[in-house]
């Protein structure tokens, strides 16, 4: 019994960790990433900020706020960090459709939740290349689909 618990704790703690893989991957590349990924993902998933489009001193702000909560970084890290989400989630920053979670899709395009999980399902066996991609994606609203376009990256 108590090996079937160890097991089932271990297959447990790898899925864990295999999403969080995948949530990293996700993120776009560049300067600050790893200090994101130290910082930020240390407590909640990348969801939390991927659907938020803020200026630069607003994410000041909330990253400040975040280390008031208990986050931990050096004061070259919190630069990396805020430079980061400005540069990748600040308010001219596009959806980018082949790597953005449900959340960001619902929250930024205006996808149903049902049109946000086809359009990730779609995405498993499909790379996006433009917008027109999306709309073969069966079960999202091709008119939504072009209303947003000017907001989606590839």
């Amino acid at each position: 019994m108590r090996a079937l618990w160890m097991l089932m704790t271990a297959a447990s703690l790898c899925l864990v960790f295999a999403a969080d893989d995948e949530e990293v991957k996700a993120l776009p590349d560049g300067t600050g990433k790893a200090a994101v990924v130290k910082i930020c993902l240390e407590c909640h998933g990348a969801y939390r900020f991927r659907q938020m489009r803020l200026t630069q001193d607003d994410w000041s702000n909330k990253v400040y706020d975040m280390v008031e909560q208990g986050a931990k970084g050096g004061e070259d890290e919190l630069a990396a960090v805020v430079d980061y989400l400005t540069r990748n989630f600040g308010p001219e920053s596009k959806v980018n459709m082949n790597t953005a979670p449900v959340q960001e899709l619902r929250a930024l395009l205006g996808f149903t939740t049902e049109e946000s999980r086809a359009v990730v399902a779609y995405r498993q066996e499909n790379r996006f290349k433009t917008w027109s991609d999306v709309m073969k994606v069966p079960g999202v609203d091709a008119q939504k689909v072009e209303a947003k376009k000017d907001a989606m990256t590839f």
